[in-house]
């Protein structure tokens, strides 16, 4: 049972702190894989490609089953502390496979890793939910395990170049570093922690409650703005590094550009707390939206040698990254805990369903759009160039107007389930 005493300040950052290994198992997984298999092991792109497609298909479809059963067995940090063993077990065998490993070797850790690691993430952010003990501590549960998170994306992305000298022995010395660091991350996290109040769950079978989660009105529509808002963060992120090298042509500082971009995300969630705290979340959420609107109108004038410009474009980029991060999760659990509907599992299932259906829809859109406007990597030509920007910097900023459109004319739904 959950105490009715608000968690101090103290617990809010041992909860949040699980977020970093789980984030820092991410980004190797989603980055790094596709070059390690095909260019070290010589498993052919094509290969690779459809291997990752067909258990990414495969994972995104799990999650709003996982999140189902989640809902009725065990604990939340009882699943979590199962599945956080052979998300780091498998971590290992993805990043330093043995000699000869082929496809099926891929595709097996692959699914074992993404199993493991959906079913610790969809647990994790449940979790919080049912462990806020009113709005504002719901808000600051989520900034920390985001902000917690984004520093585990920034240390990931540093580690394999510190840890060698060679992409891929450093990736190995990452996954066997995971290990203790997962496990550190848990004993703060699991330990000490109380657990959330708990809905019991129905006996609908998998779809009928699937499916009621999403005849809920307030939950289908946030879940809907969150949908077109995260395609429209989705897309400079699936292009940046084109953009940098073609357009800013400093593919040098792309690191540097990165690092700064998720550093000002967690610098800036406690910004986005307060101002959730003055004005509400979903006000502070779409703020953030103007925000992102704005630097991305800024972007489509850069050309080439505006570093500084574009590091202040990062910056203020990075900090409406973090209304993106914290809210929506925080105006979830808001609703579940005014909502006698759908359980925490199965609306979390539907959330991570949804983030990773925007990054294959981003990149699915983009890319190939990209091509049709005539650009290809290293284009220097007048038409491309702006075709590029146009992806980059206006695709997005009239997808965040139409996601701020969306919520305005929703938020009396919306508002009306997780008002206070």
């Amino acid at each position: 049972m959950r105490s009715t005493a608000a968690l101090p300040t103290a617990g809010v950052l041992r909860y949040g702190v699980l977020g970093l290994p789980l984030a820092f198992a991410a980004l190797p997984i989603y980055v790094h894989v596709p070059a390690l298999y095909a260019n070290e092991l010589g498993l052919s792109l094509s290969l690779v490609g459809a291997i990752l497609l067909a258990t990414r298909i495969a994972d995104a479809i799990a999650d709003p089953l996982i999140g189902w059963a989640s809902d009725r067995f065990l604990t939340r940090r009882r699943l979590i502390a199962l599945a956080l063993p052979v998300l780091a077990v498998g971590l290992v065998g993805l990043l330093a496979p043995p000699a000869g490993a082929g496809g099926m070797w891929l595709a097996a850790l692959l699914v074992l890793v993404s199993f493991a690691y959906s079913v610790a993430t969809i647990n994790y952010a449940a979790w919080g939910a049912e462990l806020g003990h009113d709005a504002d501590s719901r808000t600051r549960l989520v900034a920390s395990r985001e902000g917690f998170g984004l520093l585990g994306v920034v240390l990931a992305a540093a580690l394999p170049a510190v840890l060698a000298a060679e992409m891929s022995t450093g990736l190995g010395r990452v996954g066997w570093l995971f290990v203790p660091l997962v496990a550190i991350a848990a004993l703060l996290s699991l330990v000490g922690v109380p657990a959330g109040l708990r809905r019991a769950a129905g006996s609908e079978l998998p779809w009928p409650a699937l499916r009621g989660a999403l005849r809920d009105r307030a939950f289908a529509a946030l879940l809907g703005v969150f949908a077109l808002n995260g395609i429209a963060a989705a897309i400079p992120a699936s292009t940046v590094l084109f953009f940098v090298a073609d357009v800013v042509r400093r593919s040098d500082l792309s690191g540097a550009f990165l690092g700064v971009y998720f550093l000002a995300g967690a610098a800036g969630l406690p910004l986005w707390v307060m101002l959730a705290r003055r004005i509400g979340k979903l006000r502070a959420w779409l703020a953030g939206m103007g925000l992102a609107v704005a630097v991305f109108a800024w972007a489509g004038f850069i050309g080439p040698g505006d570093a500084l410009a574009f590091g202040a474009i990062c910056v203020l980029s990075g900090l409406a990254l973090g209304a993106d991060l914290a809210l929506p999760p925080a105006l979830l659990a808001d609703l579940l805990a005014k909502n006698a509907g759908p359980g925490a599992g199965a609306c979390f299932g539907w959330w991570t369903f949804v983030t990773k259906a925007n990054l294959a829809l981003a990149a699915g859109l983009s890319l190939p759009l990209l091509g049709w406007l005539g650009y290809a990597p290293g284009a220097r030509e007048a038409a491309a160039l702006a075709g590029l920007s146009a992806v980059y910097a206006l695709l997005p900023l009239i997808l965040k107007l139409f996601a701020a459109a969306a919520l305005w004319a929703l938020r009396g739904r919306i508002e009306t389930e997780v008002s206070p």
